[in-house]
């Protein structure tokens, strides 16, 4: 079984990490020019408390005015995240984010310190090779290759 910790380090280059005090604006900015749509916030500590996505950000800077782009990325952000640890089993948080709508999911430490973000379509690729291998093995064993 796949676990998690397997793509941690795809993972990583996804992460985008702000203050929770952060001006919203500053969050847009981060997003510029990144392939990226959700951004870790955390606290002065570094422990994860909530995310934003560039939806949420969208949201806010088409009614904001004056000031409004100012506001810290806290009152926008999304308190309950869903997330999951290196020792979680793929196919697990695959199908939490299945069941959920989600498209990304932070990786997190013991501490609740983030280490990444998981994209849909890394999960399914890991758990669409770990599938084909377990069919090629299986499929050579039925036909008796490799055995005399």
């Amino acid at each position: 079984m796949a676990l998690v910790e397997e793509i941690v380090a795809v993972a990583q280059k996804r992460l985008a990490i702000i203050r929770d005090d952060a001006p919203l604006i500053e969050a847009a900015k981060l997003l510029d020019g990144r392939h990226i749509n959700l951004i870790v916030i955390c606290d002065k500590a570094g422990t994860m408390v909530g995310i934003v996505t560039r939806t949420d950000i969208v949201r806010m800077m088409a009614v904001c005015q004056g000031c409004g782009c100012t506001v810290p990325v806290a009152t926008v952000m999304t308190k309950n995240v869903t997330s999951c640890r290196p020792s979680d089993l793929l196919g697990d948080v695959w199908t939490t984010m299945k069941e959920n709508n989600l498209l990304h999911v932070p990786i997190v430490d013991e501490h609740f310190k983030p280490l990444g973000v998981i994209n849909a379509r890394d999960a399914l690729l890991v758990l669409m090779e770990k599938a084909e291998f377990e069919s090629s093995i299986l499929r050579d064993y039925v036909m008796n290759v490799g055995y005399r």
